[in-house]
């Protein structure tokens, strides 16, 4: 995968041209049901919405230094469910104080020849997985708890094996640029859920 981390929000909606506010972290499987327990007792809903989806990330590059990313993907389990395209900017900078990663997301719904269209567009498809996962709401907030899977023949999502032996867990607010104050409100979140999973605010570059 490329050095951004990736953010496993499930088909089910789309927000257009909005900043996304992150935390992210893990826990390893013996910890799950632990963390799926303390989130039942916090969150809206006690029983958590599943999903699981088919990632295909796509570059084009071109002569600036870093390929253009967008990402695909698709519902498995639920059939009728449009694509998704998404666009994740480049992490904002701005205050060191802030408390959670920023940056700009665009998630619009497609047709389903949206990667035939990507490679007519230029795009090349750079890797692809299966992403399985648990999300809770409180608020505004998004609770994902999430497993990767490598998939073993390219297209066949059937055949797939776990990446790692734990979860990733994101907490994630998509709401329109300035809105910093929600980042006060994910940090007060963040600590309900320690010391069963550390969310913090990841520094791409740390990862490159």
């Amino acid at each position: 995968m490329e050095a951004p981390p990736v953010t496993m929000m499930p088909v089910t909606g789309g927000t257009i041209n909005m900043m996304e506010y992150l935390l992210q972290g893990s826990v390893l499987d013996q910890s799950l049901e632990s963390l799926l327990h303390r989130l039942r007792g916090l969150c809206d809903n006690m029983e958590p919405e599943t999903f699981l989806d088919h990632e295909m990330v796509f570059l084009l590059k071109g002569q600036q230094a870093s390929p253009f990313v967008l990402r695909a993907r698709r519902s498995i389990d639920k059939s009728g469910m449009p694509w998704h395209l998404r666009y994740l900017g480049q992490p904002e900078i701005g205050d060191k104080n802030r408390h959670a990663l920023v940056r700009n997301c665009v998630d619009i719904a497609t047709s389903d020849n949206l990667t035939d269209f990507l490679v007519e567009m230029g795009f090349r498809m750079d890797h692809e997985f299966v992403a399985k996962g648990h999300v809770f709401r409180k608020g505004i907030m998004k609770i994902v708890v999430y497993k990767i899977f490598r998939i073993l023949m390219p297209g066949n999502t059937d055949n797939i094996e776990p990446l790692s032996l734990s979860y990733l867990v994101e907490l994630n607010v998509v709401a329109p640029a300035g809105q910093d104050v929600v980042s006060d409100d994910m940090r007060n979140f963040a600590e309900q859920l320690k010391p069963l999973v550390h969310l913090e605010k990841i520094d791409p570059k740390r990862l490159m």
